[in-house]
């Protein structure tokens, strides 16, 4: 017996809350508040466009694929909006066991000094749009963007990774303790 796909007509809408203003041109989508934008680029083969105070996605005999595509442009273009509401926050926690670890922000630099007894700091660059406070041992990631916040705080985890060493006995790192609430659907 063969097997026979059912497409479906999708259509999906985002409410534009007051304040905020939506561009849409080509694949591209812009959303500001005024003050602060979110911009991004989506590689898409269904149809946008904007009504009112509304963004309407919409694909016509529609598979799989392509509906994984219009969720997922749904939740990205639902996060642009949220950002420019509030911030998106991550805590990140400087754990040291062995060596006072410092870290510093220099120059658009984020350096990791003395850990685990290394001469040589670890060091990377800050994105752009992206705020980084320390306070103590605690360090705050904020940013309109999240994607650019999350791997910003990812970076951090990355550059104090150990290598070649027990991670049951070497702890030491900088780990994410808190992560933005989300509120599923």
């Amino acid at each position: 017996m063969e097997k026979t796909k059912l497409r479906k007509d999708l259509e999906v809408e985002i409410e534009i809350p007051e304040g905020i203003t939506v561009e849409l041109e080509d694949k591209k989508v812009k959303v500001s508040n005024g003050k602060d934008t979110n911009e991004r680029n989506f590689n898409y083969n269904f149809k946008m466009e904007k009504i009112g105070n509304k963004i309407k996605l919409s694909a016509k005999k529609s598979t799989k694929k392509e509906k994984k595509t219009l969720m997922s442009t749904r939740a990205h273009i639902q996060n642009m909006i949220r950002g420019l509401k509030e911030k998106y926050v991550y805590k990140l926690q400087v754990c040291a066991v062995h060596f006072p670890i410092t870290t510093v922000i220099d120059k658009g630099e984020f350096i990791i000094k003395n850990f685990l007894g290394e001469v040589k700091p670890r060091k990377f660059k800050l994105k752009p749009g992206v705020e980084v406070k320390i306070e103590k041992e605690i360090i705050t990631v904020q940013s309109h963007n999240k994607e650019l916040a999350g791997q910003t705080a990812a970076d951090m985890e990355i550059a104090s990774k150990i290598r070649n060493r027990d991670r049951r006995v070497f702890q030491d790192g900088i780990f994410i303790t808190k992560k933005p609430e989300e509120d599923r659907k």
